[in-house]
């Protein structure tokens, strides 16, 4: 049924172009007879042109991931309650951003700063393609900004990793060894006092995961408190695990191609990807180096323009690693 959908979303942006292409050449005819003016061509052409970018652009989410919604984790760095609060800055420049594209949010789990901010947060991201446009977002994005926390106004630069894999779901094998989990159990709620959640609803899934290609080991540690239901909690614990499973999976195929294909740019998935400067009203992204001076626009979500540039130079070079 999916493919389907995405099948008719094609034709219909096909005939959209064509539309536009045949409109535009039969303005060049009226203008000659004087039936519409040069404005009028002007915008049958910006009409086209846009059409067409926006085909060329859908044609990068092209793999079977990008289809998918997402699971979004920032992490603040080090640098206690600046750091903390720019990784808060930053969830709430992602829930804008899904929130101004109708996707379903909901916050998996929460760990607030000692004073400020957050030290962690863990958001699923519902709705068509959120993870072929958020997967741009991986990496670390670097804060420069005059210090609200420092009393001699210092400028300083903070730090917090954002990391994107797709939220998987049932259509998609994913193995997972039953014997390799282990469950705990706690009590989930706010920061203390009458509002703490007497029962223990939070669960902590640890995942011992073998890695098929290397034999390395390593434990893949998750909390959910989405909910005060305890079965729930654990079943979105094990949708989490399936999709870092997925994207274990994914960077391996990433990583393997680019070993074979090495005069090719790599995408660099937990390197520095972008810089907010604020005092000097600019955001930058190094990869595309695309950036712009409306750094309110930017953390208020606006961020399209950074995803479009990013996956206009980069989108398709990864379809082509599968």
């Amino acid at each position: 049924m999916k493919k389907v959908r995405e099948l008719k979303k094609w034709i219909e942006l096909y005939n959209e172009v064509n539309a536009a292409a045949e409109e535009l050449q039969l303005s060049y005819e009226y203008v000659k007879e004087e039936v519409i003016t040069e404005e009028e061509v002007d915008s049958a052409y910006a009409k086209a042109l846009e059409l067409v970018e926006n085909l060329e652009f859908r044609n990068m989410l092209r793999d079977e991931a990008d289809q998918m919604s997402c699971v979004l984790k920032i992490n603040s760095g080090a640098g206690g309650t600046e750091s903390q609060d720019w990784a808060s800055m930053l969830m709430r420049m992602y829930l804008r951003y899904a929130e101004s594209h109708n996707y379903k949010v909901s916050i998996a789990n929460l760990q607030e700063g000692d004073e400020a901010g957050i030290k962690t947060v863990t958001i699923n991201i519902e709705g068509d393609y959120a993870f072929g446009y958020l997967k741009s977002e991986n990496g670390v994005h670097r804060l420069v900004r005059v210090s609200p926390y420092n009393a001699q106004g210092k400028r300083m630069t903070s730090f917090a990793s954002v990391f994107v894999t797709p939220l998987v779901d049932d259509t998609i094998e994913v193995k997972v060894e039953t014997a390799a989990i282990s469950w705990d159990t706690f009590r989930s709620g706010g920061a203390g006092g009458q509002n703490v959640n007497k029962v223990e609803s939070g669960v902590r899934l640890r995942y011992q995961f073998k890695d098929p290609y290397t034999g390395e080991e390593e434990e893949i540690l998750i909390e959910n408190t989405e909910t005060r239901d305890q079965p729930k909690n654990r079943e979105n614990a094990m949708r989490q695990l399936r999709s870092i499973l997925y994207d274990k999976e994914l960077k391996h195929r990433l990583a393997e191609q680019a070993k074979i294909e090495a005069g090719k740019k790599k995408i660099e998935w937990g390197s520095q990807i972008r810089s907010y400067v604020f005092d000097d009203r600019r955001v930058k992204d190094h990869r595309t180096n695309y950036q712009t001076s409306d750094v309110n626009g930017v953390m208020d979500g606006k961020i399209d323009e950074f995803i479009k540039a990013y996956l206009m130079e980069f989108g398709g070079e990864e379809a082509s690693e599968k």
